[in-house]
């Protein structure tokens, strides 16, 4: 098990045969007979592992990295470049790919789409939480990643330019932060809207 579990990979791969042994333990006869709900309810998840994913490292970076950087020793600072936030970024951006698209999925699922993104009457709380979640998608994939790939130098720039975009990466890093508050708010009392 040790060797499963000292391995990223191995430990996720793991974690999805364990959820496999379990949705056919529970569910089996409903995959068989009301396939189309449960295709809602498995991306609906697919959307909550990749949101936790995304908003996970979304705080980790507000409440951790980025307080914690001008305390760091200067020695130590460019593992942190070179390592650790690259490798933060991408589970990042992808995650937040994967969240909007796994969202969409459900929305398209679920009937409510289009009624969600013109904010009809019926899905007024879902479209506010998925506009919110396509405008930080988008600071994500147009702002922060371009940036920060200039801040932490994967992109060669001056040292000028390069303390802009790291300025620039962390305002919409935060901007994302508190827009992330009221969009889980959004996600959550859609549940309990009535219609």
């Amino acid at each position: 098990m040790a060797k499963i579990l000292e391995n990223l990979y191995r430990a996720l791969g793991l974690g999805f045969a364990l959820a496999v042994v379990l949705i056919l333990a529970l569910h089996r006869d409903d995959l068989a007979t009301s396939a189309p709900v449960y295709a809602v309810f498995f991306f609906l998840w697919l959307h909550v592992i990749s949101g936790v994913l995304w908003i996970g490292l979304l705080w980790y970076f507000n409440f951790v990295q980025i307080p914690t950087m001008p305390k760091i020793p200067a020695e130590l600072k460019p593992a942190v470049g070179k390592f650790i936030a690259p490798e933060a970024l991408f589970w990042f951006r992808w995650a937040a790919l994967a969240t909007v698209i796994t969202g969409l999925i459900v929305a398209h699922l679920k009937g409510y789409l289009a009624n969600a993104l013109t904010f009809q009457p019926t899905a007024v709380v879902i479209g506010i939480g998925m506009w919110l979640g396509l405008i930080m998608a988008a600071n994500v994939w147009f702002i922060i990643w371009p940036n920060q790939k200039k801040a932490l130098g994967i992109v060669a720039v001056d040292d000028a330019s390069k303390a802009a975009a790291a300025r620039l990466a962390m305002l919409a890093s935060r901007t994302n932060f508190a827009l992330s508050i009221p969009m889980l708010y959004a996600m959550v009392a859609q549940m309990y809207v009535p219609h």
